[in-house]
């Protein structure tokens, strides 16, 4: 089955969002959504949100799932206001727990903070599925980046998040909390078992050096033949080495702590305090 898939690309975050359509009828999921945020003022807008719920309004889709690949750190999530907008059931990982604690004690988020993911509709399991209407998605645990990346297999088309970029940029870092380089390489022999046609729908794009427009799309048999990180036959001892070394140089993403703390409660902000105002919080030399 071949879904229809809409893709949104936010050039603040390089961040792609996804509605999947069943092809012949108006059931969809939303994958990985974006609420705008600027660190500056402090403020929220949903101008990318928005333009999902004008297409999917447009088109009169009915939105099943609202899903998230993982707890993003380089953007929050809409999944609260795209629900409350269109519906749907919000879904991830089920080592998003690991995440909630990892990241619960560093935010300092006491007993009141629950670490059961019970601020999300499903967890998913590896192998679990779900239906988008008539049509069948499948799961697969692709920890590496984090403990809690899935990839979500839909008809003919893969959704990886952060897992795999497009072939001529690589793989995504290891380096966050929990994060394991030999655990991306195995995670990424999964998606590669996948058929060679499939379609595989990458979560960020960045341009890589030499390309002037972005992308999104490619193939497994495009990231097995010409992925610069993991193609033709790259052993995972290269691999790990490649990657810790790559890791080691780069900075913290600029979202990564209001992203964190949105994101692990399935893009709720964290409580208002007695007058109703929403604070975040910056750890110290934490990560």
């Amino acid at each position: 089955m071949t879904p229809i898939v809409k893709a949104f690309f936010d050039p603040q975050t390089f961040t792609v969002s996804y509605v999947v359509q069943e092809p012949e009828g108006q059931a969809c999921a939303i994958i990985d959504s974006v609420l705008d945020f600027d660190h500056a003022s402090g403020r929220t807008d949903t101008s990318s949100a928005d333009q999902i719920v004008e297409y999917v309004t447009d088109n009169g889709l009915k939105v099943e799932w609202i899903l998230e690949s993982h707890v993003h750190a380089d953007h929050l999530s809409a999944a609260p206001y795209l629900q409350e907008k269109l519906g749907g059931k919000i879904g991830i990982g089920e080592n998003i727990v690991v995440v909630q604690d990892t990241f619960g004690k560093v935010f300092n988020e006491g007993t009141e903070f629950q670490r059961d993911g019970s601020q999300f509709d499903a967890l998913f399991t590896e192998g679990a599925s779900f239906h988008i209407g008539q049509m069948r998605g499948d799961v697969l645990h692709t920890p590496g980046h984090t403990p809690a990346c899935m990839t979500y297999v839909i008809g003919d088309a893969a959704f990886v998040g952060d897992t795999l970029f497009m072939p001529d940029f690589g793989t995504a870092r290891c380096d966050f909390p929990g994060g394991s380089s030999e655990d991306l390489f195995a995670s990424i022999q999964k998606i590669l078992a996948l058929p060679d046609e499939t379609r595989v729908f990458v979560g960020h794009d960045y341009k890589a050096p030499g390309r002037d427009e972005f992308a999104w799309e490619t193939t497994v048999g495009e990231q097995k033949a010409l992925n610069v990180h993991i193609g033709q036959g790259r052993s995972v001892e290269e691999f790990v080495e490649m990657r810790d070394a790559r890791d080691a140089t780069l900075a913290m993403p600029r979202l990564i702590l209001p992203s964190l703390q949105v994101n692990m409660r399935a893009g709720q902000m964290p409580p208002a305090d007695e007058q109703g105002d929403v604070f975040m919080k910056i750890p110290v030399n934490k990560l």
